[in-house]
């Protein structure tokens, strides 16, 4: 509807942003990005080292030139008559100068630091150098602001003289601005770096084809899942998958032989629901004709009462049906397990069974703990596992009999039992009688079949364990009774540091 014409627009709410959690990652994405992210970040680190290693080759050839200059100029150098001199022929000046693209200075030093020849405005080494052997140095200078490479050596001007004396040191300076140097480091960089231009997309291409022929694998595997029939619960081949891929494949396995043990179960379950309904129903449909053909009114009577009896049949059987899908369907059952007297619980439902059991003139009795026992389990489904088994007690116990509901602990475990005084379960039987539709044979007591298989659900989802004996109490031959125990786990310590 439009909002009406006076009122006010509502304010807009962008729409919230999608959990990450439920955002689908793409695996050939993921790895992708791992391959390629560290190879984009180490390219330029790559360039960068290029250059540096570029500067340090290309300075090796020029500084062995400067060097080999600095040793022919030590060589001219003398002391006559206590006056530093350097024979350098004009023509060696004009070699030493000759340089189409760097300029090149030379200086020659005193030892008091006055300059005998050359460029007087080439600087002097720091003051802090110590070493002043005849050995060539090389440092990074500056003159009028263009950056040089400096070559420098001392020269003992009295070499042949007292040992002991102080020795009168001359200082050889060539330098030259690095025009020639930058240019063949930029070439090396231009030999290195424009290949990895061409080399770079051709690493991307294969990294692109690497990772679609590694993960085709995956996709050959989703086209045989999805080319399966809709039926076909078979195991997965995994001897067709990478080896990566098959603990997936068998964690398919499994699920899918889960799946199929399921559907399994549940086509037998509807067809025993299916042959055991039809039983009823056909006493039924028969009753009913067999009224509509009777005109005596007692005839009329009694096919009622037998279409009464086939409709109760048919009602407890669809009853424990629904009992047992809600049984075996219970989600999160542990979740739902909360603290509970059990023997509030017991006491409620065996006053529920009371009538019953005078219609069946059993002696239906319950025997009750010393105080409270706590179980941790759900209200609903313990008493429709305690309602069933008194009502297979009641079934099977002849009248006059008597059954016992107890609850009581052992060992600091809850124990709920069931006693009654019929013709008892041989114990190869014991196993069976927890199937669904399962009845002893020579059974004639009427019933469904499933109340045990409910109990038995029912204990599995509380984590108690369930056995079978005969009445120790009962000293009848032919009526040795029977015992259901059930035995619950402790509770759960309640957390007193949870908020």
């Amino acid at each position: 509807m439009p909002p009406h014409p006076g009122a006010p627009e509502p304010l807009y709410s962008p729409p919230r942003p999608e959990p990450e959690e439920s955002i689908q990652h793409s695996l050939f994405g993921e790895i992708l990005d791992w391959m390629l992210a560290p190879l984009l970040l180490l390219w330029p680190m790559s360039i960068a080292i290029t250059y540096l290693v570029a500067k340090s080759i290309a300075n090796q050839p020029f500084d062995h030139a400067l060097e080999d200059s600095v040793t022919v100029l030590a060589q001219q150098v003398k002391e006559v008559g206590g006056k530093v001199t350097a024979r350098l022929p004009g023509s060696a000046r004009d070699i030493l100068r000759a340089d189409d693209v760097d300029s090149v200075y030379f200086q020659i030093s005193g030892p008091q630091g006055d300059v005998v020849d050359g460029d007087r405005d080439l600087p002097q080494p720091p003051p802090d150098d110590a070493e002043r052997s005849g050995r060539v140095h090389f440092r990074n200078a500056s003159l009028h602001g263009a950056p040089l490479r400096v070559a420098y050596a001392w020269v003992n001007l009295q070499p042949l003289l007292d040992p002991n004396a102080e020795p009168r040191l001359a200082l050889v300076q060539v330098a030259e601005t690095l025009d020639k140097r930058a240019r063949l480091a930029n070439e090396i960089i231009k030999g290195v770096i424009l290949p990895q231009f061409i080399i770079l997309p051709v690493i991307l291409a294969l990294v692109w084809f690497a990772l679609s022929r590694g993960l085709s694998p995956l996709a050959q595997l989703q086209e045989r899942i999805r080319a399966r029939p809709p039926d076909d619960l078979s195991p997965i081949d995994s001897r067709q998958v990478p080896e990566e891929i098959s603990p997936l494949v068998g964690s398919l396995n499994d699920m899918l032989a889960r799946v199929a043990h399921t559907i399994d179960a549940q086509k037998r379950f509807i067809a025993d629901a299916a042959h055991q309904m039809k039983t009823p129903l056909a006493g039924m449909r028969m009753q009913s004709e067999l009224a509509l053909r009777q005109v005596d009114p007692g005839e009329i009577h009694r096919s009622l009462e037998q279409l009464a009896k086939s409709s109760e049949s048919a009602t407890r059987l669809v009853n424990q049906l629904l009992a047992l899908a809600r049984a075996e369907n219970q989600p999160h059952a542990g979740a739902a397990l909360a603290p509970l007297d059990l023997a509030a619980l017991a006491r409620s439902v065996v006053l529920d069974w009371v009538p019953a059991s005078f219609a069946h003139d059993i002696d239906l009795g319950y025997e009750d703990p010393d105080g409270e026992l706590a179980v941790d389990g759900s209200a609903i489904m313990l008493r429709e596992l305690l309602s069933n088994l008194i009502d297979n007690a009641l079934r099977y116990t002849p009248a006059q009999g008597s059954v016992t509901v107890r609850v009581r602990a052992s060992s600091g475990l809850a124990l709920l039992e069931v006693e009654d005084t019929g013709p008892g379960i041989a114990p190869g039987e014991r196993p069976r009688v927890f199937e669904r539709f399962y009845r002893i044979l020579g059974s004639n007591a009427p019933g469904s079949g499933l109340g045990l298989a409910i109990v038995r659900e029912i204990a599995q989802q509380h984590g108690a364990d369930i056995d079978i004996f005969n009445n120790p109490r009962s000293t009848h031959k032919k009526f040795p009774g029977s015992l259901f125990r059930l035995t619950f786990p402790p509770p759960a310590v309640p957390d007193n540091d949870a908020d």
